[in-house]
């Protein structure tokens, strides 16, 4: 009897002993995760505070007193290092990109076409931007609009009145996401011009113009002044425009990345008051 209990009792601890190592173990193996999570989460903290720092770094560089530490705002690349990050900042002028609410019709239609539309279906959506940014001059007209979305199956009418956002293009009857996703980083809202300023226009826009087409946008391009040290452009720097969006990529030695995407309008220096308005910020790469 003696030694059936004694054998029962070696049992118990030998259970107790496998469910304190297996509990151990889960404790250890949930400790090691934790660690690993909060090592990634103070990595990307760094990579985001770097890509903000290559912010903070463009906003001062488009504004430099001195003309020759100006960057220019037409999609060149500029590399800055921060806390042993890379960081790889772009800035491009609102002014070279095509204006939602003031691009004329044959900048638009270009545009869409160039973006891969037919010609007919360029043109069609081109005067659906038109009439979505446009005033209605009568209700019957504001009604014939809304109509013609309702027919098409949609629950809302056009604006009639400017585009509040570049977002807003979606919702344009004859727009779909594949056309979105190829004009998107070429227009903007806030640069008030007909065309884009063809000194800091990328490609697309820069195609846009009349009488122009990819190759010539191209070959416009590739003549820029290459920028190097002692060149600071001033042509192009002079042309820069007060609103720009900056892309800022940081990249730490193990691979971690993060990117933030800021349009912002500078003020100038002015006692007392902020040099800069942020317009949009987004982190990531999706646009």
């Amino acid at each position: 009897m003696k030694r059936a209990q004694r054998g029962i009792a070696l049992l118990v601890v030998m259970w107790a002993c496998t469910l304190l190592a297996i509990l151990l173990g889960g404790y250890a193996a949930l400790a090691h995760n934790e660690g690993l999570q909060a090592s990634y989460q103070f990595e990307q903290t760094r990579a985001y505070y770097a890509a903000e720092a290559g912010v903070m770094r463009a906003i001062y560089a488009l504004q430099a007193t001195n003309v020759n530490d100006r960057w220019v705002a037409d999609g060149r690349l500029y590399p800055f290092v921060f806390d042993g990050a890379k960081v790889g900042i772009s800035v491009i002028s609102e002014s070279g990109k095509v204006d939602l609410n003031a691009a004329s019709p044959d900048v638009l239609t270009n545009l869409f076409r160039l973006a891969g539309a037919d010609p007919t279906r360029a043109a069609a959506v081109a005067q659906a931007v038109i009439d979505w940014r446009s005033f209605a001059i009568s209700p019957q007209q504001a009604a014939q609009r809304a109509a013609v979305y309702a027919a098409a199956g949609r629950d809302y009418g056009p604006r009639n009145g400017p585009f509040a956002s570049v977002d807003e293009l979606q919702m344009v009857l004859g727009m779909d996401p594949a056309l979105y996703a190829a004009v998107a980083p070429y227009v903007t809202i806030w640069s008030g011009r007909p065309s884009p300023d063809p000194n800091t226009a990328p490609l697309l826009a820069l195609a846009s113009l009349p009488g122009m087409n990819l190759q010539r946008a191209a070959a416009m391009i590739a003549a820029r002044p290459p920028l190097s040290a002692g060149n600071p452009v001033p042509g192009l720097v002079g042309n820069n425009g007060i609103t720009h969006s900056i892309r800022s990529e940081a990249v730490l030695a193990d691979g971690t990345r993060a990117v933030l995407h800021a349009t912002v309008r500078l003020q100038g220096f002015r006692p007392g008051s902020q040099s800069f308005a942020v317009l949009r910020w987004q982190e990531g790469d999706e646009e």
